[in-house]
């Protein structure tokens, strides 16, 4: 099916958001008495939502973290995004390149999301098609969240792209019966190609790979 619409996910694809965030995460949860190495939370918590992060860790803490802990996190972490976050190595060119309509679809909150894209300079080119799980109620890997950026933005789901780097996206991507490409390093890639997607490890691959159908 020729590709009418490239749906992307925001962490890791399309900012170079994960090793910051779980940075942020590793050195809050210390504060707690839990350490974690960053690629360890890295592995742990990829594409994961919020509530599961915290579950993980208040099993290993062996005891509920305060209830504020979340809004903590999310401060902190926003601070260091204004400051140090930057766009994924060659995105800009790449999105320079697909002549197709995109969108954002993503796990985070609406605000942390439009952060992100706002500091690396990528919210104009994604302004009001800004998709967050946090809209639905329902997180990867669950289809819903890329049925719901497909339907708003009239595709059909055979007939749309999504350029996922976690495991947790891929599947959603695959059970949403759309056309996945993994981002992802080498030591990963065996893993996403698992699910029978499409992998590349750079971004200037990626104009060919959305129009190759």
């Amino acid at each position: 099916m020729p590709t009418e619409l490239v749906i992307f996910d925001c962490d890791g694809v399309l900012v170079d958001s994960e090793t910051l965030g779980n940075r942020v995460l590793v050195q809050f949860v210390a504060e707690f008495g839990l350490a974690l190495e960053l690629e360890e939370a890295i592995l742990l918590f990829k594409g994961c939502k919020m509530a599961d992060c915290i579950a993980v860790i208040e099993q290993r803490l062996e005891q509920k973290l305060p209830p504020d802990f979340v809004t903590q996190l999310r401060a902190r972490t926003a601070k260091v995004f204004e400051h140090e976050l930057l766009p994924v190595e060659g995105i800009e060119a790449a999105l320079d390149k697909i002549n197709l309509p995109i969108c954002v679809a993503s796990s985070g909150p609406l605000e942390k999301i439009k952060l992100a894209l706002r500091v690396t300079n990528l919210l104009p080119r994604f302004e009001g098609r800004i998709f967050s799980s946090y809209e639905i109620g329902s997180w990867k890997p669950a289809p819903d969240l890329f049925l719901y950026a497909a339907k708003n933005m009239g595709v059909q789901p055979s007939f749309c792209t999504v350029v996922e780097d976690s495991v947790l996206g891929v599947r959603a991507g695959v059970a949403a019966s759309m056309r996945v490409l993994g981002y992802t390093n080498q030591s990963e890639a065996t893993l996403l190609e698992s699910f029978g997607v499409t992998v590349f490890d750079s971004m200037c691959q990626l104009p060919c790979l959305v129009s190759y159908h």
